[in-house]
């Protein structure tokens, strides 16, 4: 059975190329969530005004692949401890996020978060969000797969 998942855990541009490579991920898509305006473009994300999060909604076959894997890669692949930004990326648009859609997913996500927290791995507290899923508006074109098609393996410097 295909079930979605929804992340977001900086730019999007890492986080759907880190999503893709994983067996039994059916399909990834960029985009926004979490903000107050409909259909909103990265212009108006950027503006800061939208409450919207860059996130990556990702479709997987739950014969092939769990959501607790899905979960690990999201807290191995980011920063869960800073407020607002992943690396050089600052706005609440970088925020940590995890938009869970149904209740299964949300005690999944707290359970996670909780022995992520235990691990002792971060010297500061995990300041990710675990919130309902709201409208996921997809992004721009050009923000599909954007590392895949430029031929880059990451966004890090």
């Amino acid at each position: 059975m295909i079930a979605k998942a929804t992340f977001g855990a900086g730019c999007f541009w890492g986080v759907q190329l880190t999503f893709q490579q994983i067996p039994g991920v059916v399909t990834t898509a960029a985009g926004y969530e979490g903000g107050n305006k409909p259909n909103p473009t990265y212009e108006d994300v950027c503006s800061h005004t939208t409450g919207h999060a860059e996130v990556v909604q990702v479709d997987y076959d739950q014969e092939q692949v769990s959501y607790n894997t899905l979960l690990d890669v999201f807290w191995n692949n980011h920063n869960p401890t800073t407020l607002n930004r992943q690396g050089p990326d600052v706005g609440t648009q970088y925020r940590s996020v995890i938009f869970y859609q149904d209740e299964e997913q949300k005690e999944l996500a707290e359970r996670s978060k909780q022995l992520v927290e235990q691990s002792g791995r971060f010297n500061k507290p995990i300041v990710t969000q675990i919130v309902p899923a709201s409208t996921f508006w997809v992004a721009e074109d050009y923000h599909q797969s954007y590392l895949e098609k430029r031929g880059l393996a990451s966004c890090h410097v």
